[in-house]
């Protein structure tokens, strides 16, 4: 189910849905919505522990247990570094994310960030496409990201060991670390209770 559907300021809540960092948003005519990035705004701790950014919208709910997030997301590409992707969170600290980003190679692509105090990041495959499914799943302390160009093909990014509580937020982030500011589109959000069988390939 798309849980962005018939979205309006007056369902959120009831929803379980909550903002933050937001500068603006509207309903898009065929389904989703479209978020309005502030500049210089970003999820990072720099691992040489030289800068932090924890500012970008971010529209979030919770989720107990084991789960499977995916987003369909239409970055504005204005600068480097502008994306749109999924982010788990725990709190500032320990959190990770998947992104469709315009990269400092002069491409985009699906890339991934898994912080714990400081952040580690790493560029996926390259891709020429307009928009693109991302899909995070959990199982315990174990989670898997993955792509597809469609939302059923889907493609390893990365998997990993991130220990957090039972509950934590799961949601939809919009980044443009530049001066430029951006939008993104996000046109599917769902998040299912369910387990995997294998977090690898998601499925």
């Amino acid at each position: 189910m798309n849980l962005l559907d018939g979205l309006t300021p007056e369902t959120l809540a009831a929803r379980g849905f909550a903002w933050e960092h937001l500068q603006g948003w509207t309903p898009l005519p065929g389904g989703g919505i479209r978020v309005a990035v502030p500049p210089l705004t970003d999820y990072f701790r720099d691992p040489a522990g030289e800068k932090v950014k924890d500012n970008g919208p971010y529209l979030w709910r919770e989720v107990t247990g084991d789960f499977v997030a995916r987003a369909h997301v239409r970055p504005t590409f204005a600068g480097r570094y502008d994306a749109g992707g999924i982010l788990v969170r725990q709190d500032g600290e320990r959190w990770a994310k998947l992104c469709y980003e315009s990269t400092n190679f002069g491409t985009t692509a699906a890339i991934s960030v898994v912080t714990r105090g400081l952040s580690d990041d790493a560029n996926g495959v390259d891709l020429t496409v307009p928009d693109l499914w991302l899909q995070v799943c959990r199982v315990g302390d174990a989670f898997g990201m993955q792509y597809a160009l469609d939302g059923k093909g889907w493609r390893k990014v990365r998997r990993f060991h991130l220990p957090l509580p039972g509950t934590l937020r799961i949601g939809l982030l919009a980044q443009s670390p530049g001066d430029a500011g951006t939008s993104v589109d996000f046109l599917w959000f769902s998040v299912e209770s369910r387990t995997v069988a294998d977090t690898r390939t998601g499925v």
